[in-house]
């Protein structure tokens, strides 16, 4: 599933075609995604301008002028493609071949932007995962948002908040920093490669870095800083490539070049002087790779 960088990526995307354009028509191709669409789905968008196009964790929320937000959720292979009159995709270097003759374009989303020429915007998504619903209420309070924790994209997320946090924890540290309700749109791959950077072992138990000691202070000033280092490492590299995901132009990440222990089982830790192998293992049915020589 596309993690917090990618949805990042796909919303810098999507952002200077989309905010400030208006809606002229909206295409529904089928009734349904992974929930089935709202009613009168299309005629609520049509003619509406897009003000802003945010992100919370791993959701895109579209501002609406007059009418309510439209929040959007990528699932397991939904991507957005920007198509114009004057140009086509620009793909990467690495690029997956689309599905064939549109046959997963789901919802098409006719723009006037404020500037330059019309534009379609596309959802694919063969897997039908993603979703799209509204927010009648602002869409922080509306209940697939309301109970998202802090986001790891800003310097808020430091070592005394983490350790507040994780106070008391018996869970292993990997299942307590895929909480949502901790810490928003963190996920699997992101996690493990934080705590290979702050050196901590995914096995130890969360609440062992919110202790008094000094040493337990530095756990969490470590993880805290590693948390929003591989973040924002992982948006400037425009995400991580892994089967379906894409940015908005069609082209790939780059971040999964840079994986220390992600999908390395075997591999030789790359830390300087350790000397040690990575490992995999499964936790809550997800693979956690580490390296068991210098995480602990």
């Amino acid at each position: 599933m596309p993690e917090l960088p990618e949805v990042e990526t796909v919303r810098r995307g999507l952002q200077p075609v989309m905010e400030g354009a208006r809606i002229v028509r909206v295409e529904a191709r089928r009734p349904d995604l992974r929930f089935p669409l709202p009613e009168n789905f299309a005629a609520r968008l049509a003619g509406r301008k897009i003000l802003s196009l945010g992100r919370r964790a791993k959701y895109l929320t579209m501002h609406l002028e007059g009418g309510p937000a439209l929040i959007c959720h990528l699932g397991m292979s939904g991507s957005f493609r920007i198509e114009t009159a004057n140009a086509s995709e620009t793909p990467g270097d690495f690029h997956h071949q689309r599905t064939a003759a549109g046959a997963h374009d789901h919802v098409v989303f006719e723009l006037e932007p404020a500037a330059g020429p019309a534009a379609r915007i596309v959802f694919n998504d063969p897997r039908r995962f993603g979703f799209m619903l509204f927010a009648e209420c602002a869409p922080d309070e509306h209940p697939m948002l309301a109970s998202l924790g802090i986001e790891p994209t800003g310097n808020a997320l430091d070592g005394p908040l983490l350790a507040g946090l994780l106070e008391g924890r018996k869970a292993p540290l990997k299942a307590a920093l895929l909480d949502q309700t901790l810490i928003a749109g963190l996920g699997n791959i992101y996690v493990s490669e934080a705590l290979w950077r702050a050196g901590l072992s995914p096995l130890r138990r969360a609440g062992t870095i919110a202790g008094p000691t000094k040493r337990a202070r530095a756990h969490a000033e470590g993880l805290a800083g590693a948390i929003r280092a591989v973040i924002a490492d992982a948006i400037a590299a425009g995400g991580s490539s892994l089967r379906d995901y894409r940015q908005a132009d069609g082209s790939l990440g780059y971040f999964q070049h840079s994986f220390a222990v992600y999908d390395r089982e075997g591999e030789p830790c790359p830390r300087p002087g350790c000397g040690g192998a990575i490992k995999r293992i499964v936790q809550s049915g997800r693979s956690t790779f580490y390296c068991p020589t210098c995480q602990y």
